[in-house]
């Protein structure tokens, strides 16, 4: 059941290896890729560590945004419509940290 509770983490983790992989950043792909296999370990860093790595994530997804924005406007483009998906995926990225509050997950990782 917990692997369910964890599929928004996972998602996010996915995206930014997909993301990673298009902009050549392979280091940053095998990171992205080792947040799931984190996530198989009963230890109290665990959410810690995701949780920084998510936020960092959705940083990267908003400087995303906002780079391609000014590039689109510049050339006159539209823009809005990725603006709102970026931001979008952003929110999730972040949104994602929050399955850590559940009782469940807070139980799997306390170390009991």
């Amino acid at each position: 059941m917990n692997v369910i509770r964890l599929l928004p983490v996972l998602l996010s983790a996915l995206l930014l290896a997909a993301h990673f992989y298009r902009a050549g950043q392979e280091a940053i792909v095998a990171m992205s890729l080792a947040l799931p296999v984190l996530l198989l370990f009963k230890r109290s860093w665990v959410p810690t560590v995701v949780t920084v790595a998510l936020i960092l994530g959705a940083f990267e997804w908003i400087y995303t945004l906002l780079k391609i924005a000014t590039i689109r406007a510049d050339m006159g483009a539209p823009w809005l419509r990725m603006a709102l998906i970026l931001g979008t995926v952003a929110l999730f990225t972040a949104g994602s940290a929050a399955v850590f509050r559940l009782s469940a997950l807070k139980q799997r990782y306390s170390g009991r």
